[in-house]
């Protein structure tokens, strides 16, 4: 055990020294920092080119109030009021007659001048818009533009034009117009947690308000933790016991340990390297979360989970790897098995939104109990502010800890019997004799 922990410290100090390290650690929570601060200095910046619109209204109804809004919402809403500066792009209509002779290609010529940026979009009003019949090309409307999925443009048009077909149905019953108004009003649902007894107090603690920031970055945020803590420690084990044999290191090091001392030892010393940066970012958070008034977003009933499944994930990892790393003879191999091994790592990153989004769904759950993603997607899914079933929870952890104690036991094996053989390639039924025999 004693020389298992000399080896650990070595790997550490080797680690923690350099300056790789060191730069890495500055540099993560800045690239990381910085995109949630790009986030917000962008959210709210909106493109300020004015818009040209070309509008083929058929119908006869809609285009002169398409003009007439656009022209009210440059005069009131395109300039800053108190300072006159843009603060929204102006919208210019253009009404155009139906080519009827050839409406298609007059669609190939409208957007040619999209393309060209003549125009930035064109709309076109079927004749029967005011009644729409399902499935009838004379009561359709369609906007056509280079990004009509994200595009305010759109939006807008799409509100004025109902509103305005609205108001012409109500004249025509002839109703009023004021009092049908109240029809159309809609209230907004605030999005709220559920109530709770505080653990401190004992009283009951009101529910607030969902929060959009805690639902998702929170969940991220942990997410990344451990997959950066993984990839600097245990996930670099495949290439340093290549190296090691391929230079015949570990020759030397069996020479006075047991291959099970050595490669127990590589794994603590990357367990102990993963803690150190985990430990630094973490209480780096929290004062920064202290310090911008953030202190109620910070999980602590999730963090003693997250550590458990942090050591319990490095370890798996790293053993798997380690063995690995001993049946690669040159980089060649290391390269060819590198990205299969890498897998369980990937995979699970391909599944966050879809766990945020529903994390009592039957993806999430099945997902989360399948051991090699339970540390990472039922730590998303208790991050998130949904209670997870007790049982789940329970099983996660003991599927996690039998498939750690499976992953070492295979690793250690492949690690005994290939760590100083030199030449041989690595063939999937050699590997298995080796496993069980």
């Amino acid at each position: 055990m004693n020389k298992t922990l000399v080896i650990a410290k070595r790997e550490y100090i080797a680690a923690v020294r350099t300056k790789g390290f060191i730069i890495t650690m500055l540099l993560l929570p800045i690239f990381m920092g910085g995109g949630f601060i790009v986030m917000a200095l962008t959210q709210d910046k909106v493109d300020l080119t004015d818009k040209r619109i070309a509008v083929i209204d058929q119908s006869g109804l809609v285009g002169q109030h398409l003009v007439e809004s656009a022209e009210m919402r440059n005069q009131y809403f395109v300039l800053d009021s108190a300072t006159g500066e843009k603060k929204a792009p102006a919208y210019y209509i253009e009404l155009i007659e139906l080519n009827e002779a050839d409406p298609e290609r007059q669609k190939l010529e409208l957007s040619d001048r999209v393309r060209s940026k003549e125009i930035t979009s064109f709309l076109t009003v079927g004749p029967d818009i005011l009644h729409p019949v399902p499935g009838d090309e004379a009561s359709r409307a369609a906007y056509y533009s280079e990004q009509s999925l994200m595009d305010e443009t759109r939006s807008w048009i799409g509100y004025v034009l109902n509103d305005r077909l609205r108001q012409i149905r109500v004249e025509e019953l002839g109703l009023d117009a004021t009092v049908v108004s109240d029809l159309f009003s809609t209230i907004n649902l605030e999005r709220m947690g559920l109530s709770r007894v505080d653990s401190r107090t004992g009283g009951i603690k009101d529910a607030r308000k969902s929060n959009e920031f805690e639902a998702i970055v929170v969940p991220y945020v942990l997410l990344f933790l451990m997959f950066i803590s993984i990839m600097m420690s245990a996930a670099t084990l495949l290439n340093a016991v290549m190296e090691e044999k391929s230079e015949r290191i570990a020759e030397v090091l069996l020479g006075s340990v047991s291959p099970t001392q050595f490669m127990m030892g590589k794994v603590l010393g990357g367990l102990a390297v993963s803690l150190t940066t985990t430990i630094i970012y973490i209480l780096g958070g929290i004062l920064m979360m202290n310090r911008f008034e953030m202190a109620d977003l910070i999980p602590y009933s999730i963090l003693p989970w997250f550590f458990v499944y942090m050591l319990l994930h490095i370890i798996m990892v790293g053993s798997a790897f380690a063995g690995l790393g001993a049946i690669c003879n040159d980089s060649k191999d290391a390269q060819a098995i590198q990205f299969p091994a890498m897998l369980p790592l990937i995979l699970p990153m391909f599944m966050v939104m879809p766990v945020i989004q529903n994390p009592l769904g039957g993806l999430a759950t099945w997902a989360s109990l399948f051991p090699p993603f339970t540390p990472m997607l039922m730590l998303i899914r208790q991050a998130t502010q949904v209670t997870i079933p007790v049982w789940q929870l329970v099983v996660g952890l003991v599927g996690v800890v039998l498939f750690t104690i499976l992953s070492v036991w295979i690793g250690g094996r492949l690690f005994r019997a290939n760590i100083i053989i030199h030449g041989r390639r690595p063939r999937f039924g050699v590997l298995l004799r080796q496993v069980f025999r």
